[in-house]
């Protein structure tokens, strides 16, 4: 035996490297754990900062920074194994801690993610990765689920009751979604698919966001009318993030380097890709001319659409789930938003009831029609198919509905009561005083130290807002993307 020979022999009797680890899946997990951490940080950090007016970049950052660590030591205190841990109810699992090195060097698995195979033995899905690494890649799916949410909320929300609704939404509401649909809940046994959360994620932001949105209040009517981005290059620098992360959101989800996950991966950038061209050729027709902010609306609605089956349907049916996640948000953002007048008096910052709670909702839907057998028979632990394959498809796209029902009830329901028991310690808004002047209020720093030398801003004198700019070059509107609004100038 020769010293390379040796060498391979000692690494794979170390005690790192047990016998049942696969070192593809856990390099792939740790990747995909990654990307999705990139996702909130840099990326939506950098996209809400640049993407609110000015006065808002350090608030709207920070309030996702802080959910972001937040989240994390929540998670591995108690969060964590009441997602998915041994179960305590139908719909939610036993806390406790994941911190322990006995726990987290075992080999991974769902306790109650159980099911019956043809030999008529129940078995558990156990990936061939340690619990470590399930329990980091599972942190970055929670913690980008209440940064979403913070889209909603952006301009007006008292920071201090963010940072207290941050830790209680990811108890009472977060985990009660990932356990029933993904840690071997009441819905994840009935059979319902979320192949990576467009349920657990983003109808659950979308609707706890427009749920948050409307306790807490609108932003100064000032805001409101004018929410120009004050960076639009560095959005798209956060977007860019957010898109190229989701092949770690999505191909991680089969927890093993797969095909299934090649697949994702494919379907994923398929379908985005679609998305945002058909919501730009709309923005085109509509408004004669494309919207930056709404390429990237189209994107996102792409992303959260396909999430739910992004492994499961073949390319094509990709292709149109991306011209349906491009037009159907479109419409409820652009059109039914201006005619439902409750939508109008609740004040969604980012129009994340659009771009996640409905094309979230589409996705899982789409995924109740379009699921491909073979592709589900890689994955999925029973016999699962689509309406349009037949079969029990019809049932299966009726699970689909009772499922988003649920997660629906489950959020309005969980979000109010958390929020009024928050505003009796905490206001949920912050005072007209620091509305008005925003970060410096708020957080004594600013994004752009323009002035820092004491120089007070003169919008007679810097910027385009002279007359003689506004006069000659400025444009005649502005297209507010995040709520579909028209504002002349």
């Amino acid at each position: 035996m020769d010293a390379n020979q040796i060498a391979y022999t000692v690494n794979e009797r170390a005690p790192a490297v047990p016998q049942w680890l696969n070192k593809g899946d856990n390099a792939w997990q740790m990747t995909a754990s990654t990307l999705v951490g990139i996702q909130s940080m840099p990326g939506l950090v950098i996209l809400y900062a640049s993407i609110v007016k000015k006065k808002w970049a350090v608030n709207s950052a920070f309030m996702a920074l802080y959910a972001f660590a937040a989240v994390l030591i929540c998670w591995v205190l108690v969060c964590y194994r009441m997602a998915f841990g041994d179960e305590l109810l139908p719909f939610w699992g036993k806390g406790a801690p994941a911190l322990g090195q006995k726990y987290l060097v075992i080999r991974a698995r769902v306790p109650e993610s159980r099911h019956r195979v043809t030999t008529d033995r129940y078995e558990t899905t156990v990936p061939f990765f340690p619990m470590a690494s399930l329990v980091y890649f599972q942190f970055t799916f929670a913690a980008i689920t209440l940064i979403l949410l913070a889209g909603s909320v952006l301009g007006r929300m008292n920071i201090k009751a963010w940072m207290a609704f941050v830790p209680l939404w990811l108890i009472f509401s977060y985990t009660v979604g990932a356990f029933s649909l993904w840690g071997g809940g009441f819905l994840y046994h009935w059979g319902v698919i979320d192949y990576s959360g467009g349920y657990v994620i983003h109808l659950s932001s979308g609707i706890a966001g427009l749920t948050a949105a409307y306790w807490v209040g609108p932003r100064l009517k000032s805001d409101r009318e004018r929410f120009p981005p004050n960076n639009v290059l560095l959005m798209l620098a956060g977007a860019g993030l957010l898109w190229m992360g989701w092949s770690g959101f999505n191909g991680g989800a089969p927890y093993a380097a797969n095909i299934d996950s090649s697949i994702a991966v494919l379907n994923t950038n398929v379908c985005a890709a679609t998305s945002l061209l058909v919501w730009t050729s709309l923005d085109v027709v509509f408004f004669g001319k494309p919207s930056v902010i709404g390429a990237v609306q189209g994107m996102m609605t792409g992303l959260v659409c396909i999430t739910p089956g992004a492994g499961l349907v073949q390319p094509w049916a990709a292709i149109v789930m991306g011209l349906l996640s491009g037009s159907i948000p479109w419409v409820s953002m652009m059109i039914l938003h201006k005619k439902c007048s409750w939508l109008q008096q609740v004040d969604d910052t980012l129009g994340v009831f659009h771009t996640h709670a409905v094309a979230g909702l589409l996705g899982g839907l789409l995924t109740g029609l379009l699921a491909e057998p073979d592709l589900c028979r890689l994955i999925l632990p029973r016999e699962t198919r689509g309406a349009v394959y037949g079969g029990n498809g019809g049932v299966q796209f009726v699970k689909q509905i009772v499922a988003a029902l649920f997660v629906i009830a489950w959020n309005v329901a969980s979000t109010t009561i958390i929020l009024l028991v928050i505003r009796l310690f905490i206001p949920l808004r912050m005072p007209d005083n620091q509305l008005e002047i925003g970060d410096d209020a708020v957080h004594g720093e600013e994004a752009y130290a323009l002035w820092g030398d004491g120089e007070k801003y003169d919008p007679t004198k810097h910027g385009w807002h002279t007359s003689s700019y506004s006069e000659v070059t400025a444009p005649s509107r502005f297209v507010d993307g995040a709520r579909g609004v028209t504002i002349s100038l």
